[in-house]
């Protein structure tokens, strides 16, 4: 992922409004405290195994706030690191280093948190063609940084909302008066089309109808590889629903050609990683 992706206008945007949340009219801690002038340099550290994802951001959010600060990565996103690592430096104002500190952290572990289970995800299934993706399931706001994170950890982006590809789900279907009307109103739409089906009939109508992709929603493992079997490689199958870490090669050996897991990014813990500052620092 280069930086010109995590210097996107959507992540500065978000940095502002992080800023701002944090420090408001000043960090009234830090200027009382700290001479304008004084220069440090600090670096950040994780303090367990984890996959990197959001570091380019840091030099980000120091520019956001006035700049001053040099900022040197180690470790760039998509980075397997062990406990202790130093994944960046940074040089410069020491009050902004200070007052930034949060925010920056902030980001860093939440990314790196969804790389890091994202990367555990794709090693999973290692060995088999299918393939893990991510979901809409993300954080308001940071949708696209964190769908940059679970690409860091080695997980396919499904869509990024809902203009770039249709997936046609149950409701979908209900509101349309069945699959086949479903499939007919989309026909010719330029984008990728899925469909979700919930029953053998429907699997049936959506195959007779030249569904080319099927979502089957909630099954076991032993009922995604009877109903892959069924669909013969007529159409590409993606798997979803209670998929977890501990099921996830089973579905994926079940032979499906995708298992995706909203888990990646609704529940990813943010992971530890620590700021230590040295003051006194010459450039």
């Amino acid at each position: 992922m280069n930086d010109a992706g995590w210097r996107h206008p959507e992540a500065l945007e978000l940095i502002r409004r992080a800023l701002a949340e944090d420090i408001g009219p000043g960090d009234v801690t830090t200027e009382r405290i700290v001479p304008a002038d004084a220069r440090a340099a600090g670096a950040f550290y994780a303090r367990e195994p984890l996959t990197v994802a959001g570091i380019e951001l840091i030099e980000c959010v120091y520019d956001e706030a006035g700049g001053g600060v040099a900022v040197e990565v180690l470790a760039p996103s998509g980075t397997d690191v062990a406990a202790g690592a130093c994944l960046a430096r940074a040089r410069g104002n020491a009050r902004r280093l200070l007052t930034c500190e949060r925010t920056a952290l902030n980001l860093l572990q939440r990314l790196s948190g969804v790389a890091t289970l994202a990367r555990q995800f794709a090693r999973a299934v290692e060995g088999t063609p299918c393939r893990v993706l991510d979901t809409r399931k993300t954080t308001p706001g940071m949708r696209r940084l964190e769908k940059m994170a679970a690409a860091c950890g080695g997980v396919v982006n499904h869509r990024m909302g809902l203009w770039d590809a249709v997936l046609i789900k149950n409701n979908h279907i209900a509101a349309a008066g069945g699959v086949r009307a479903a499939l007919q109103a989309v026909r010719g739409c330029g984008l990728p089309v899925e469909i979700e089906v919930r029953t053998l009939e429907e699997l049936d109508e959506a195959l007779a109808c030249g569904a080319q992709r099927l979502l089957l929603d909630n099954l076991t493992p032993d009922e995604a590889r009877e109903w892959i079997r069924r669909i013969g490689g007529r159409a590409s199958v993606e798997l979803s629903g209670g998929i977890t870490l501990a099921n996830v090669r089973d579905y994926a050996l079940a032979g499906a050609d995708f298992v995706s897991s909203g888990a990646i990014t609704h529940s990813a813990r943010a992971v530890d990683i620590h700021f230590r500052l040295e003051l006194h620092a010459h450039d």
